[in-house]
């Protein structure tokens, strides 16, 4: 298994996140020493928080209050959920913020889990098959860079529901951007109007934090590069690249 606890002084270190990044691994049984979660929580989402300081194991009835949680992961359905799902599809429709032709286009587990394990980083039982970071437009133009040259795309930014953004990695091995949904940002404190939700593929963990190690070390020199630019020229100036790159050196 990997040094999980590196990757994520790595990622918490280069990124300067402000809560350290969650793994979520999907199994069939509870690995050992493992424990339920305490309480009930309002959507599955909110388990992305409550994991930043232990881990748990959840089943379908920890997800239960919310059904369209319950509906990307591709959990099993009780009867009061299905119905919940339901009314809660029809409220959208009527809103028209969901319509029956956007359900398509809601990307859903392609297989349905016995669990699914939620833990810090660095004390993950298991190796994760998605790893969340809570970020900021900063924090995100270096994941975006990472995922051109990782993966030779831009990773989506999607909408609602932001639970969606787990399947979407889990079923496309790439990376994604969410932007969060009302229901996400009524239930989870971390994710103010400022912060957004970056997934990376579990798969792809140690290589993505190879290249945001180097690219936020590049973005640094690079932004102190562009701000002696700014104020030479502010000031009357006419450098070079060459005078700026002099003037950068220590």
């Amino acid at each position: 298994m990997s040094d999980y606890a590196a990757i994520t002084e790595i990622l918490t270190g280069a990124l300067d996140l402000r809560q350290s990044p969650v793994a979520i691994c999907f199994t069939e049984s509870i690995p050992a020493g493992v424990g339920g979660h305490d309480g009930r929580v309002a959507a599955g989402c909110r388990f992305w928080q409550d994991a930043a300081s232990r881990a748990f194991a959840t089943s379908a009835t920890d997800h239960s209050m919310c059904a369209i949680g319950v509906y990307t992961h591709n959990l099993a359905f009780s009867p009061a959920g299905t119905l919940d799902l339901q009314d809660a599809l029809r409220v959208f429709s009527d809103l028209g913020y969901v319509r029956e032709e956007d359900l398509a286009s809601i990307p859903v587990l392609e297989t349905r889990p016995g669990y699914i394990v939620y833990a810090p980083l660095e004390r993950t039982p298991l190796r994760p098959d998605v790893v969340i970071l809570f970020v900021d437009a900063r924090q995100t133009l270096i994941l975006s860079e990472a995922t051109q040259q990782l993966e030779n795309q831009n990773p989506p930014a999607m909408g609602r529901p932001a639970c969606a953004v787990i399947p979407q990695v889990m079923n496309t091995g790439r990376a994604a951007l969410s932007l969060g949904c009302c229901g996400a940002r009524a239930y989870l404190d971390i994710l103010t109007d400022d912060v957004a939700v970056f997934a990376i593929p579990g798969v792809k963990l140690e290589a993505y934090a190879r290249r945001i190690e180097a690219l936020a070390k590049a973005n640094n020199v690079l932004s102190k590069f562009h701000q002696i630019r700014r104020d030479d020229i502010a000031s009357g100036g006419t450098p070079s690249i060459k005078d700026s790159l002099a003037a950068l050196a220590p």
